[in-house]
C-alpha cells in the first residue's frame, strides 16, 4: 500500500546575519514543489570558524537524522567560511556566489563583501521612515483616530477578520507606506454607503473580502460562539461588503488564498503606490 503522506526534505539556511534573504529566497523555489514537505531550519549569524562548524555539525546530524541529504541554502561572504561550510554533507545552493560574480563583472566593479549588508541600518532616513509607517498603521487600526487618515498612502477596508491589520503592518514594515484600516461594521454594511471616513478619502481606499465559508473558520477559531462566527452572518457580511465595493467603484480583491505578499504586491500595483524595499 502506498504511503500517502509527503515526502520530507530538510533545509538549512545559513546565514552571517538575519538570514532573512535566503529565506524568503529559498521559500520562493520550494514552493514550486507542492508534493514535498520541506523542514526548514534557520542558522543566522554565522560569523566565524566557530559557528561554522556548528552549522557543519547541525547540517551532518540532519543528514543522519533523515533518508535524505539536506538542501542548505547560503549567503555566507567569507569564501573561507564558504569552503568550509561544504565540507558538511548537504546540497548547497550558494545564493551570493550565483549572482555577485556575474554582476561584478558586468558592472566591472567589486563588491564590498560586507557581512550582512542586504538588511543592515545603512540609511537611518529610511529607517526612521520605516518605523514612522509601522507607528502609523497601529495608531490608525481598526478604524481608530479616523481623523489622521490624511497621511494615509492606502486604506483598507472589509469586514473583520479579512486580513485588514497584518497587510498594513507588512506595507508599513517592508515598503514604508502609511497604510490604514477601517472595519466595516453590521450596522454600516446595512446602510449600505461608505462610512463618511472612507468617503473624504475615497481615492486612498482599497477592499479586502475573503470567502464566507474561510471567514467562519477564522472566526470560528477566535470567538467560537454568537452571532460573530455564525456561517449566515458570514455571507451576510461578504455579501453586503462586495456590493459595496462593486457600487461605490472600490478597488478590491479577495484574499482567500493569498499570503500576505500577494495581497500587498496588488495593493502596490492597482493603487500605483511607490515600491521601495526597506
Amino acid at each position: 500500500m502506498q504511503n500517502p503522506r509527503k515526502p520530507t526534505r530538510p533545509v538549512v539556511i545559513v546565514s552571517d546575519n538575519t538570514g532573512i534573504t535566503a529565506e524568503t529566497l529559498s521559500h520562493s523555489l520550494l514552493s514550486q514543489f507542492p508534493d514535498i514537505k520541506f523542514v526548514t531550519e534557520v542558522l543566522p549569524f554565522v560569523v566565524d570558524e566557530d559557528r561554522v562548524f556548528n552549522a557543519v555539525d547541525r547540517i551532518n546530524g540532519l543528514a543522519r537524522d533523515h533518508a535524505s541529504t539536506p538542501l542548505v541554502f547560503v549567503t555566507l561572504v567569507v569564501s573561507e567560511h564558504r569552503r568550509l561550510l561544504e565540507t558538511a554533507q548537504g546540497v548547497f545552493f550558494d545564493l551570493f556566489d550565483t549572482f555577485i560574480a556575474p554582476l561584478e563583472e558586468e558592472l566591472e566593479h567589486d563588491s564590498n563583501h560586507s557581512l550582512g549588508q542586504s538588511h543592515g541600518m545603512t540609511d537611518i532616513k529610511r529607517y526612521s521612515s520605516r518605523i514612522g509607517a509601522i507607528n502609523y498603521s497601529v495608531h490608525t487600526d481598526d478604524g481608530v483616530n479616523t481623523t489622521d487618515y490624511e497621511r494615509a498612502e492606502v486604506i483598507l477596508t472589509g469586514v473583520s477578520r479579512s486580513g485588514k491589520t497584518p497587510t498594513c503592518l507588512y506595507l508599513a514594515l517592508h515598503f514604508g507606506i502609511f497604510a490604514a484600516n477601517f472595519p466595516l461594521t453590521t450596522d454600516e454594511l446595512d446602510i449600505g454607503k461608505l462610512p463618511d471616513a472612507l468617503v473624504k478619502n475615497r481615492h486612498r481606499v482599497f477592499g479586502l473580502t475573503i470567502d464566507p465559508e474561510r471567514l467562519q473558520q477564522i472566526r470560528q477559531e477566535r470567538r467560537s460562539r454568537g452571532r460573530y462566527s455564525d456561517p449566515k452572518q458570514c455571507r451576510f457580511e461578504v455579501n453586503q461588503a462586495e456590493a459595496l465595493f462593486r457600487r461605490e467603484s472600490i478597488p478590491h480583491v479577495n484574499s482567500t488564498s493569498m499570503s500576505i505578499e500577494e495581497i500587498s504586491a496588488k495593493i502596490l500595483h492597482r493603487m500605483q503606490l511607490h515600491r521601495e524595499f526597506l
